[in-house]
């Protein structure tokens, strides 16, 4: 059974998940806004996905006997910039979660809940991977600069992503 300071922190995570959905999610209607149907695609994709992660949670917290607490997901912005400036924040965002996603492996480890910390060790691997994408895409925005050739490229490139 998963303690109550554990059920806590793991309900938190599941509030930060579903705001990343809605993060993305304002993402992909920011660049809907522009046009830019593949990165909002890419966008969409990504929110599916961490509201997936959310749910990973949802399931664990209930396997271990905890209570799910559903909490206010805050606003995210409307307006984000260029896509290189987005994908800074993507980047931004992903390196914030894997911090807090090392502060529940900290606190399993802590508590000696190794059905925890053998629980996270996925989530762990899985920000060394969104971090790497999103610094990836960064790096080719980096190198397209203001170009409209290489941001079309681009755009279709990431159009390409498959949605869940």
């Amino acid at each position: 059974m998963v303690s109550k300071k554990m059920e806590k922190a793991l309900n938190k995570q599941i509030t930060a998940e579903m705001y990343s959905a809605y993060l993305y999610a304002a993402m992909g209607a920011h660049f809907d806004a522009q046009n830019l149907d593949g990165f909002a695609k890419w966008m969409r994709a990504q929110a599916a996905e961490e509201m997936e992660h959310a749910m990973k949670f949802y399931g664990y917290v209930v396997e271990t006997g905890g209570r799910v607490i559903f909490e206010a997901i805050d606003k995210p912005p409307a307006d984000f910039g260029k896509p290189e400036k987005v994908f800074e924040e993507v980047l931004k965002h992903e390196r914030k979660v894997t911090r807090l996603i090392n502060a529940l492996v900290e606190l399993a480890r802590d508590e000696k809940d190794y059905a925890t910390d053998n629980f996270l060790q996925w989530f762990v691997a899985e920000q060394v991977e969104e971090e790497a994408v999103a610094d990836g895409i960064l790096q080719k925005l980096k190198m397209i600069g203001e170009h409209p050739h290489g941001i079309f490229m681009m755009n279709a490139k990431l159009g390409e992503r498959k949605e869940s």
